[in-house]
């Protein structure tokens, strides 16, 4: 039998060998990259290759982008919890210290109008503290923490930065017992500061405001005058403020007016006052009363015939 040589088919051809094709690539490469270093002409292809593959390169990037996105947003909203936890509970700590600043800012503007005040009494006047308020609920008293062993007597004044809180009526060795302006049994001299008219201020109790008594219809008065100490009394230094006028009502068919006043003074809220002595008051002390047994009797310098 005759053997027939058969061709390979050319799938199985070699072609080049592969140095030949190494050197060839080699060379096209160098020239290329002179070509491109030199005269720039693939330059454009480059931005045109790039414009073409920048979406490409996008949409590859989005599923990377979007598990970096979805991390930073948990962990910084993990983070934002905690740091708010941690504010909420700084806040808490804080919050009994900002209280008590605005609380000792108030004070400390109250204790520096008081300082002013003493001033104008330098060596007569004793700061003192309020320590509670009286039980009965008909009068108008507070007790402070000054007495008999702080040279505190019955009769002074009582007055705080914006002005007369009341007088002293009882002392006891280690506090003092002071009746209130707005008690219906106190009575303060005092004049109107605009028009200088001499009245008396009474107090009505609790949950009603003091009133000027014994003012003809036609007063010189008004709602809006201010009302100071006329010092007449010798307890109370003169140009002291004590109230406001409120409202006037003036009656033709009543022989006074009725004339209402508000307490310029803490009378319900201080809680530091100074206690006025003596010398305090410009005016002599009151001369006591003579005896009736001394007084002069009708008729008795006349003799008989």
């Amino acid at each position: 039998m005759r053997h027939i040589p058969v061709d390979p088919p050319p799938f199985f051809h070699r072609g080049p060998a592969p140095a030949a094709r190494l050197a060839f690539f080699a060379l096209v490469s160098v020239a290329l990259l002179f070509t491109d270093t030199r005269y720039r002409y693939l330059e454009s292809v480059r931005h045109a290759v790039g414009a073409v593959l920048y979406p490409v390169q996008r949409v590859l990037e989005l599923p990377a982008d979007a598990v970096l996105y979805v991390g930073s947003y948990l962990a910084s909203n993990r983070a934002l919890v905690v740091e708010n936890r941690e504010l909420k509970d700084r806040l808490l700590a804080q919050a009994p210290a900002v209280q008590s600043y605005q609380n000792l800012e108030q004070e400390n503007a109250r204790l520096r109008a008081l300082i002013e005040v003493g001033a104008r009494f330098a060596g007569a006047a004793t700061p003192a503290e309020v320590l509670y308020s009286g039980r009965d609920p008909f009068t108008q008293k507070l007790f402070v923490d000054k007495g008999e062993s702080s040279g505190v007597q019955a009769g002074q004044a009582v007055i705080d930065e914006a002005g007369v809180v009341g007088q002293v009526t009882r002392v006891f060795p280690s506090m003092a017992e002071v009746t209130l302006v707005t008690d219906k049994d106190q009575a303060v001299p005092v004049k109107i500061e605009r028009s200088g008219l001499r009245s008396v201020m009474y107090g009505s109790g609790g949950g009603r405001l003091p009133e000027l008594r014994f003012l003809s219809p036609n007063a010189e008065v008004r709602a809006g005058d201010k009302l100071v100490t006329s010092g007449i009394d010798g307890t109370y230094p003169a140009g002291l403020a004590v109230a406001q006028v409120v409202s006037v009502e003036r009656d033709p068919g009543q022989i006074f007016a009725r004339v209402l006043c508000s307490p310029l003074a803490g009378v319900d809220r201080s809680a530091e006052i100074l206690i006025l002595g003596a010398a305090a008051a410009s005016a002599p002390p009151r001369p006591e009363e003579a005896p009736e047994s001394d007084a002069p009797r009708r008729g008795r310098g006349k003799r008989r015939p």
